[in-house]
């Protein structure tokens, strides 16, 4: 007489940013059974957002029909610098009061799961590689382009973290050494001349100046001036907004040249909500990295979109945990 056949084991993965919480259970091959998104209602406090990790863990479970003993491991990404090792996150800029949370003892306590941690852009870096558009790619350079700008580095088919655990922070590259000031207290980073911020800052000074009315009138409809504003007045033909994104477009290019000479990828994975602008900021970013990289190096390099959206953080731990798991 045989027992009962064993269940399958699905993964769970958890991708936690400054304003949504979206978790995902998957088969071993990747196959998305079951999902829940979110608020992080992150101005709540370190505490409650733990709770709500879980909570949509556990509702993700219950929409692919499957109880907590399904589980056979989860995986969290996180903004911020993260001891992977320990499982804490350190900081997070989009978190407001995390310092040192040990979010993985927490999962672990609760759903009684071994629990993994990630930095996001790694995570997201390691999903296009795995599942998006790096499939079959052993050298590759992921970017982010957004708010901020961030991205991670897969290296003969394996997520590079370097010594301390922080690379891939790709935004921090000095561009312009008088540049303006990044949030990171540099001057000149390509985060500061490049990012969602960045044409938001140079929107603001355009209004400033009396130098769009276009511009003007939208934030003011809107109630705030962002780059999604800025990239709407480039779109009706405002004439120096497209100037703005152009520039970020070009100083991405630059950043792109010198990844591409330091790493000699063959693809760099552009992802990010910055990217729905189009060829207006990706044509001279192009033109740029091709004046400016090696020839032995632009040969070989491809520029694509991301293909996982909003899942490739998520998707990226699903992959992580599934290597643990074949260790």
């Amino acid at each position: 007489m045989t027992g009962a056949p064993r269940r399958k084991k699905y993964l769970g993965a958890v991708d936690l940013g400054g304003s949504k919480i979206l978790s995902v259970i998957a088969e071993g091959d990747g196959r998305r059974v079951g999902e829940d998104r979110r608020s992080t209602s992150a101005e709540e406090g370190p505490e409650l957002v733990l709770e709500r990790v879980v909570d949509s863990l556990e509702t993700a479970l219950a929409n692919a029909g499957l109880q907590q003993g399904d589980l056979a491991a989860v995986g969290i990404c996180s903004p911020g610098p993260c001891d992977i090792e320990a499982g804490v996150i350190c900081s997070a800029p989009n978190l407001p009061g995390w310092r040192d949370v040990p979010i993985c003892r927490y999962v672990e306590e609760r759903l009684d799961v071994v629990t993994r941690l990630e930095n996001d852009a790694n995570a997201a870096a390691v999903g296009e590689h795995v599942y998006g558009a790096g499939r079959g790619c052993r050298h590759l350079i992921y970017f982010t382009v957004s708010t901020g700008i961030g991205g991670g580095f897969i290296i003969d088919e394996r997520l590079y973290r370097g010594a301390t655990g922080v690379a891939g922070e790709l935004g921090h590259m000095t561009i312009d050494p008088r540049g303006p000031v990044c949030g990171c207290g540099n001057q000149g980073c390509l985060e500061a001349l490049a990012s969602g911020t960045a044409i938001a800052a140079r929107g603001e000074e355009l209004v400033a100046q009396g130098g769009s009315a276009l511009l003007a009138e939208l934030a003011q409809e809107q109630g705030k001036l962002t780059a999604a504003t800025v990239a709407q007045a480039a779109g009706q033909g405002d004439m120096a907004c497209r100037g703005i994104i152009r520039r970020a477009g070009y100083y991405l290019g630059i950043g792109f040249a010198s990844y591409v000479n330091i790493f000699n990828p063959q693809i760099i994975i552009i992802g990010g909500g910055l990217v729905k602008v189009g060829d207006l900021l990706l044509a001279p970013a192009r033109a740029e990295m091709e004046a400016r990289a090696m020839p032995e190096a632009l040969e070989a390099v491809q520029m694509k979109l991301a293909e996982l959206g909003d899942y490739a953080g998520a998707m990226g731990m699903v992959a992580l945990l599934r290597e643990g798991m074949a260790a």
